[in-house]
């Protein structure tokens, strides 16, 4: 068994919608699921792209991906890299695939000169969580995520000056 990671293209992004799915589909979310693709691709790899994506391949064959962006740490004065999906298909599980997608965005943290590589998970999701703690990762349960989105974003972007 061969294990290769490589940046996506944009000739992936089919993959990378299908991947986006899968994982809605595992985390309960696939209602949420509203992405155009060709919107995406622009994001993703147009003149000025949100993030990057990693695909994660054994013998080949693309088995998971990776997708994340930059943010930055006001307390570290430097950047930081936010992992926001992490998806191995249920059969290549175990494989390693998974921590080897988690290893590379460590190698580019460090390359990067990032402070620190984070992400959320589902409280149910167990098996992810002890998958992250077994790799050192702690979790922030004193820190609550908030949102804004839809109409209520719209109406507090009303608010600017």
């Amino acid at each position: 068994m061969s294990l290769s990671i490589r940046a996506a293209t944009s000739a992936d992004i089919t993959l990378i919608g299908q991947f986006i799915r899968d994982l809605a589909e595992y985390e309960k979310l696939a209602h949420a699921v509203r992405f155009d693709e060709a919107l995406m691709a622009q994001k993703l790899f147009g003149p000025r792209p949100y993030a990057e994506v990693l695909i994660g391949e054994i013998d080949g064959i693309a088995q998971g991906f990776a997708l994340f962006f930059h943010n930055f740490s006001t307390f570290e004065g430097r950047p930081g890299i936010y992992l926001e999906d992490l998806f191995v298909r249920p059969d290549a599980r175990g494989s390693g695939l998974g921590k080897a997608l988690l290893g590379k965005l460590a190698a580019l943290a460090v390359e990067r000169d990032c402070a620190r590589l984070e992400w959320s998970v589902l409280d149910w999701n167990t098996p992810a969580i002890d998958f992250y703690k077994a790799l050192g990762a702690v979790p922030m349960d004193e820190w609550t995520v908030y949102r804004v989105d839809g109409t209520a974003l719209k109406t507090l972007a009303t608010h600017s000056l």
